[in-house]
């Protein structure tokens, strides 16, 4: 066996389930689940209508490029949520499909790490834990950089010793962040640009909640925005990664794409080529239809502004939880443990949330995770306004 496979964490799904065992909750209460961050709303019915009609190519085997047509969909849409350079984006040498954005953010790490470096993967805390495990089983140490009320949740760049950076192959981004919503601005993403140009690291950008923001006049930048606005329209040491999960409400059909410096593009087709992920050719089908309507994605964003609202008010006078800029999460203080805290809504309420620090790494003498619960806002209105009542009940008896 991969001696590496021993130095992975359990998953935080994992963790939750072990934290459940053996708990039976109150008998006269329907099951609701804030958890799990899987869109529920209902996916456009293209979609569906693009898959069924493209089922005739399976006896293809699809290329790992994907076709033209996707791609240079996938380009018009970058172009226009972003305002790039037309000139500056080719749908030839900086845009390769991947089925969903977390196989994606795995294997990028095995492609770019050179492990005879003794390198290091630097990456935000809350930390995505597929981040993590990419880092360890290509051969690096994981770096957490806190994130904090203090640093509105943000990276805080400037905690990393210049040691550290100069080890550092990797960076792993992600905003909107997960679980906090925190959105990077273009100064931040100005920073850490000029860190890469100066320590000669990639940075790998995760945005597939980009799409998801409270305000319609201020969607977050994007780190190729910031790139070309700093006069880098090759994209060099960028690398962006996007997914229709959130964006359409289709996490089953694992379809997103990454995007930027071509050299990184051009190796990740080639690592990618031996590992047999191609997109079947319905996927990219329905995926270039999706990538060309803004509509339903209008619409998926009224709908969760809806449930920010509403759970809001409920669990005001109970809970600290602010309103993310992007996302649909809450991100919670929790009365004592966050765990036993979890454990104690299960029992009381039958109501599953994710405990903060199973998401989180103690690093640098604090744990960010510890004493807050993640709340995804994915379900039906009516259900998430029910758990906030279940949530606000069970902590005034508490």
């Amino acid at each position: 066996m991969n001696p590496d496979l021993a130095r992975l964490q359990p998953y935080p799904f994992e963790r939750l389930a072990r934290l459940k065992h053996g708990v039976r909750p109150a008998a006269d209460k329907s099951a609701l689940s804030l958890a799990m961050g899987e869109p529920k709303h209902p996916p456009p019915g293209f979609i569906a209508e693009e898959l069924i009609t493209h089922l005739h190519g399976l006896e293809q085997y699809p290329l790992t490029r994907g076709t033209a047509e996707l791609r240079a969909s996938i380009a018009r849409w970058l172009q226009r949520r972003y305002g790039l350079p037309a000139a500056s984006l080719d749908p030839e040498r900086h845009i390769l499909p991947v089925n969903g954005t977390r196989e994606a953010l795995f294997a990028i790490a095995q492609t770019v790490v050179d492990r005879a470096r003794a390198p290091l993967v630097m990456m935000p805390n809350p930390v995505y834990q597929i981040s993590e495990g990419a880092a360890l089983l290509a051969g690096a140490e994981p770096w957490y950089i806190n994130t904090t009320t203090e640093t509105h949740w943000l990276p805080d760049f400037t905690s990393v010793p210049v040691e550290a950076w100069q080890r550092c192959q990797l960076l792993y981004l992600c905003s909107p962040g997960n679980p906090t919503g925190a959105v990077i601005g273009l100064d931040g993403m100005r920073e850490v640009l000029e860190l890469a140009e100066r320590y000669d690291f990639i940075i790998a950008a995760d945005e597939c909640y980009s799409e998801l923001y409270d305000d319609e006049l201020d969607p977050p930048p994007g780190l190729l925005a910031a790139a070309a606005a700093l006069g880098n329209t090759e994209y060099k040491r960028c690398i962006i990664f996007q997914s229709l999960s959130k964006r359409s409400n289709v996490p089953g059909l694992r379809s997103g794409f990454v995007a930027g410096d071509a050299a990184i593009i051009e190796a990740f087709h080639r690592y990618r080529t031996y590992q047999g992920s191609a997109m079947p050719p319905h996927t990219q089908a329905a995926s270039l239809k999706a990538w060309g309507d803004e509509e339903h994605v209008i619409r998926n964003r009224a709908l969760y502004r809806a449930k920010f609202d509403a759970v809001l008010e409920v669990l005001a006078p109970v809970l600290k939880a602010q309103r993310p800029p992007a996302s649909f999460y809450l991100w919670p203080e929790t009365p004592g443990d966050d765990a036993e805290f979890a454990r104690g809504l299960f029992a009381a309420e039958n109501v599953t949330v994710l405990p903060g620090s199973y998401l989180s790494r103690p690093a640098h003498g604090i744990d960010p995770g510890r004493g807050r619960v993640r709340l995804a806002l994915v379900p039906p209105l009516e259900d998430c306004i029910e758990a906030a009542w279940r949530i606000r009940g069970y902590i005034e008896h508490m």
